[in-house]
């Protein structure tokens, strides 16, 4: 799962949100400086990716990727899953995509102080594409993926799995429509429990 999954399974609580946006910028036990409510956030991202990782859906769409894709496939698995949210977003939460993304953004800016300088750097990713909300538009999209394609360290197809993506399209809506909702049940759970 990508941002805009994170930080809508944490539910109403900006902390559990805030942590949930973290999660990719935090290694080993997040700071004790940070509010406990934003490293429950960090815990829950880890608790879905883990989630999602075993999943056998998601397993069974990693594994139609045909080599040299397959091997990254959890990765732009997880942006096109942002990207299957996106448009369909109306189904999984009341608030518009469009006022979710804003106040999301609103609650980093806010919350500058504690965040990581990685995730301060994509904050302003974010603003300049209008993410997570972006996601619902294919060039950002493809713009996402090639950002992740550079990052990495080693030479990957990333960059160039947008075709691919749209060709399994069907496949991907189908899947994504039938384990969200589980992954919803799954982090609404972790959060009762805490």
């Amino acid at each position: 799962m990508n941002v805009l999954a994170h930080a809508l399974l944490a539910g109403n609580d900006a902390g559990l949100r805030l942590g949930g946006v973290m999660g990719d910028f935090v290694r080993g036990t997040p700071d004790e400086s940070l509010p406990v409510r934003v490293r429950d956030g960090i815990y829950l991202h880890r608790a879905i990716d883990g989630y999602t990782d075993t999943h056998p859906l998601v397993r069974k769409a990693r594994e139609a990727m045909p080599p040299p894709f397959r091997r990254y496939a959890g990765i732009f698995l997880d942006v096109w899953f942002d990207h299957c949210l996106a448009r369909d977003f109306a189904s999984y939460c009341p608030t518009p995509l469009e006022a979710f993304s804003d106040n999301l953004r609103a609650e980093m800016h806010a919350a500058d102080a504690i965040l990581p300088d990685g995730l301060k750097r994509f904050l302003l990713y974010m603003d300049a594409h209008e993410l997570p909300a972006g996601y619902a538009d294919l060039e950002r999209v493809a713009a996402a993926l090639g950002g992740l394609s550079r990052r990495l360290s080693r030479a990957n197809p990333v960059g160039e799995s947008v075709p691919l993506l749209i060709e399994h399209d069907a496949m991907l809506r189908e899947t994504f429509a039938a384990f969200f909702p589980q992954l919803q049940a799954f982090a609404a759970n972790w959060v009762a429990a805490r």
